[in-house]
């Protein structure tokens, strides 16, 4: 039966006899009964609007609004093997890194009729391959999956899906199927060269949570350390936690302690990059003149920072639209994979304020917390 407000409500009888309302969800049947037309029609003008007349369509979309009703697109689904859903994993929804990542995935595939699943994985193994799982059970028309470094479940899950699978982030020699990423060992061996090229030789390096990214970037920086020769003792500190700009200051002043003499500093993300920062601010460290600092990632607030923070620049929207529009080509286009499997975008330096030539008059020791 309808009730005043339009939902369906039926008749039930509890084991003491009284009779009582349940609420259920409206139906296909439900709309077709207040519209006075059959189901069919309402599935039509549903899926095609332009099928039906616009009076026709008229009270229908008023049957649909008055009920609540909602499409049940897994059904819809099992009838047409098209779920127009993809699949997305990411390790961090707190991470700044994934917003335009994640934003440029829904601006291609929103527009084409594509409901965009994802799910947050917190950098754990285990919790990925539970999410592929999972997400495979939707019966998603294709996966995006941050990162290359699936466990073997995981790689296996994914091979044998039957839908393109594009991996992102990190670039390998051996993709799933699709890839697009950068060279993060690279990007941290130029992180350091940039540095040396200003003069620096004492150069820090501050990580947090070691994901397989940061691993590499921390695994760059010391092979350009090594190749120039210059000795990295007492110049590392990491951290298990997850990374914030408070983890910053702490790593910062742990390098500072064991090398009063460090000229620079290359952290892993800029939110490490931030921290350090305001640590100098508040031990009076002028930054570039006294300490030189680059970040990884260029977030938006690296740019407006004061003084504004040089970064390691990474295409994040250019992976993610890519990726999205490259599975898009294949469930919908053409069928066809691009030739090259793999791609690497690159990176960039973005100089600004917080780096400069080192001063070689001055040396930074470790005063005491104002």
């Amino acid at each position: 039966m309808l009730d005043v407000a339009g939902e369906v409500t039926m008749r039930r009888t509890s084991h003491r006899g009284v009779n009582v309302n349940a609420r259920r969800r409206a139906t296909l049947s439900d709309v077709a009964r207040r519209a006075g037309v059959s189901p069919v029609t309402v599935s039509r003008a549903i899926r095609h609007p332009e099928m039906v007349s616009e009076d026709l369509r008229r009270r229908i979309d008023d049957a649909v609004r008055s009920l609540n009703y909602i499409p049940n697109n897994l059904a819809s689904a099992l009838a047409s093997t098209k779920t127009h859903i993809v699949g997305v994993i990411v390790p961090s929804l707190t991470n700044g890194v994934f917003d335009d990542y994640l934003g440029a995935i829904q601006d291609v595939l929103n527009p084409a009729g594509f409901e965009v699943l994802v799910l947050n994985v917190r950098y754990s193994e285990i919790e990925e391959e539970k999410a592929i799982a999972a997400l495979l059970g939707y019966h998603p028309e294709a996966m995006i999956v941050a990162g290359t470094d699936q466990t073997e479940r995981s790689r296996d899950l994914l091979s044998h899906a039957g839908v393109p699978v594009v991996q992102t982030m990190d670039v390998t020699d051996a993709p799933i199927d699709l890839n697009i990423g950068l060279d993060h060992e690279a990007a941290g061996a130029a992180a350091v060269r940039y540095l040396y090229g200003l003069g620096h030789r004492k150069i820090a390096h501050l990580t947090a949570r070691a994901d397989p990214r940061a691993r590499r970037r921390h695994a760059g920086y010391q092979r350009q350390m090594d190749e120039y020769g210059l000795p990295t003792a007492g110049l590392i500190a990491a951290s298990p936690r997850p990374s914030d700009v408070a983890m910053g200051g702490e790593l910062f002043t742990e390098v500072l302690t064991a090398v009063p003499g460090v000229s620079a500093v290359f952290t892993c993300n800029d939110d490490l990059a931030l921290g350090t920062l305001f640590e100098c601010q508040r031990r009076g460290i002028h930054v570039p003149e006294d300490l030189a600092i680059i970040g990884f990632n260029d977030l938006d607030f690296a740019a407006v920072a004061v003084p504004p923070l040089s970064s390691v620049s990474t295409e994040r929207r250019k992976m993610g639209t890519w990726a999205a529009e490259v599975v898009l080509e294949v469930i919908r286009g053409s069928g066809k994979r691009p030739q090259q499997a793999s791609i690497d975008v690159g990176f960039s330096i973005q100089r600004r304020g917080s780096t400069a030539p080192r001063r070689f008059s001055s040396a930074i020791t470790a005063p005491a917390k104002a």
